[in-house]
């Protein structure tokens, strides 16, 4: 299966189980790679047999703009079901980071992966 992937989608968001982080928001990075067959696009240039990669990130945008939710695992997962929407899709993995999350100790992020696929 072929990829396409998005690296570094920025976002803010106001997901969490904490009043401050509703309240606040904060970044959320989101890390996309979508699996599918490019050979019917290459073979005919076309846009219309692949994904487009630009709708796709507006639309990831969207949901971590959107309702928030406590856990970032059920963030993943709507981005995960936003993307296999897109026919050509087979296969998603999700990454979401979050780089601000309320921890105590020094750390550098933590994230959240996830795979779904229609099958």
């Amino acid at each position: 299966m072929d990829r396409v992937a998005l690296r570094g989608l920025k976002a803010r968001g106001h997901h969490g189980v904490f009043p401050k982080e509703r309240a606040e928001g904060q970044t959320f990075i989101v890390d996309l790679s979508l699996g599918l067959d490019t050979r019917p696009a290459a073979a005919d240039d076309d846009l219309a047999k692949t994904v487009h990669y630009g709708i796709v990130a507006q639309e990831v945008v969207a949901v971590v703009e959107g309702e928030p939710v406590d856990l970032i695992e059920t963030l993943a997962e709507r981005i995960a079901q936003t993307c296999l929407k897109h026919a050509g899709v087979q296969e998603v993995e999700v990454c979401v980071h979050k780089p601000d999350a309320p921890i105590t100790v020094p750390f550098d992020d933590v994230t959240v992966t996830i795979t779904r696929s229609r099958v």
